[in-house]
């Protein structure tokens, strides 16, 4: 097969809008979109292996609304999705794009709220506790973004700068977020007051079938012929190396605690290994959402037998704390952040396997002490037991004095971590119906 040449100057980064993702310290905090400027490096790595008329398009750009009119149905197809509306595509300048991030940062953190997620994050051993949350994930943005698809005015945006040779491949895949959300409410699966992991689960479905199409498209662009990617061998497991190179050639994230960095990485590389497999387990290209929208990020990490119904689905934890505490902040991990947290602290991520559910909560003593409990459940008690052998010998690691028990909850195998100096706590289990 002939070698596809790189595309040329490609932006470093196109990144969707922080719009309606703001989680705590991890993926749902971030949104950024594959960094362009792999591209290249991953379909060279790979080689081996009409006009629908401008009603399509509305924009203030003759050069945006050519492009947009020209691939829009093509993505489309490729989506599985309908195309059903006109799509707005605009450019914006650097000074407006700072402006909207902390517009959507004050909205995604009202006053308080960045502050108390630090301090929970602090206590797992996650972020540094003198960490800067709002000051961080703008510098952050700011150093990735150079488009983005916004749902609160269905528009992609191209920033101004970019040249125009980059323009194209800039906005394929935020594009397709913009057929996404035609035919999903991506604002309501990504919504604040979901829990954390089912939010990331979502975000992951969003950016590994918008990434999927992206390559395909691309790839055929660069002159390989009609392409399906299922027909690759572990073409997610060749995106690895591509976002490791992202990974070391962005100083900000490359400096930001692994949690963050893990926020970038994992909806691309998790994403996309979940609609793979989804695809190849189907048939076709069944979009990943409505009853095919995973709910958990153990579902993304595990995706073997979903696409035929095999979905093991996480428990409901309640966590019950004496009176005379504040409950200050609480959300749950899921399998991808317990993982990370093994990492942070020096024990190996591969121990979360087997989590069934969990929920962390901040709690204050009135007097301006802060401490965290966590209560995690299991699929089986040899799982939960390996967990606690793994995590044990780490505990000094958390910047309080920290506990960790084995214990069963409702005959479900069962594991508490105190951090810091812990009221009386107790806990239920409950199957959680996903909505």
């Amino acid at each position: 097969m002939e070698e596809p040449q790189p595309m040329g100057d490609v932006p470093r980064r196109s990144v969707r809008s922080p719009a309606r993702r703001a989680v705590p310290a991890r993926c749902a905090l971030t949104r950024l979109v594959l960094p362009l400027f792999v591209l290249p490096l991953l379909l060279t790595s790979l080689a081996c292996g009409g006009s629908e008329g401008t009603t399509l398009v509305t924009s203030s750009d003759p050069r945006l609304a050519e492009i947009a009119v020209r691939i829009l149905p093509d993505l489309a197809s490729r989506s599985g999705m309908e195309l059903r509306d006109p799509v707005r595509v605009e450019r914006r300048s650097r000074a407006e794009l700072e402006r909207y991030l902390e517009f959507k940062i004050d909205e995604e953190f009202p006053e308080g709220r960045a502050e108390l997620v630090s301090e929970a994050y602090a206590l797992l051993g996650l972020v540094p506790s003198d960490m800067d949350l709002r000051g961080t994930l703008k510098t952050l943005y700011l150093e990735q973004i150079a488009g983005f698809y916004d749902p609160d005015s269905t528009t992609v945006f191209v920033l101004d700068d970019q040249p125009d040779e980059a323009i194209e491949s800039l906005l394929v895949h935020e594009l397709v977020h913009a057929i996404q959300d035609q035919s999903t409410d991506l604002d309501a699966i990504t919504a604040l007051g979901l829990d954390n992991d089912r939010r990331v689960a979502a975000l992951a479905a969003i950016e590994g079938h918008a990434t999927l199409v992206m390559f395909e498209f691309l790839m055929q662009q660069q002159g390989q012929g009609a392409l399906d990617l299922t027909d690759l061998p572990n073409f997610s497991a060749r995106l690895g190396p591509a976002l490791e190179v992202a990974r070391t050639e962005s100083p900000t994230l490359a400096g930001a605690p692994l949690v963050l960095q893990e926020s970038v990485l994992f909806p691309y590389r998790g994403g996309v290994t979940f609609v793979e497999a989804l695809w190849k387990e189907r048939g076709g290209r069944p979009p990943p959402f409505g009853s095919d929208l995973p709910g958990s990020t153990e579902q993304i990490l595990h995706p073997e037998g979903f696409g035929r119904g095999q979905r093991d689905v996480p428990r409901r934890v309640e966590v019950w704390v004496e009176d005379g505490w504040s409950r200050l902040y609480e959300d749950t991990l899921g399998e991808l952040e317990l993982g990370i947290l093994l990492e942070t602290v020096g024990a190996s991520r591969t121990y979360a396997f087997g989590w069934g559910g969990d929920r962390y909560v901040l709690l204050g003593d009135g007097d301006g002490r802060r401490s965290l409990v966590w209560f995690g459940v299991w699929d089986t008690r040899a799982q939960r037991d390996r967990f606690v052998l793994e995590l044990e010998p780490h505990l000094s690691a958390f910047p309080l004095r920290a506990s960790l028990t084995a214990l069963d909850i409702g005959g479900l195998p069962s594991t508490r971590l105190l951090v810091g100096d812990v009221p009386d706590v107790t806990a239920s289990v409950r199957d959680l119906g996903l909505e």
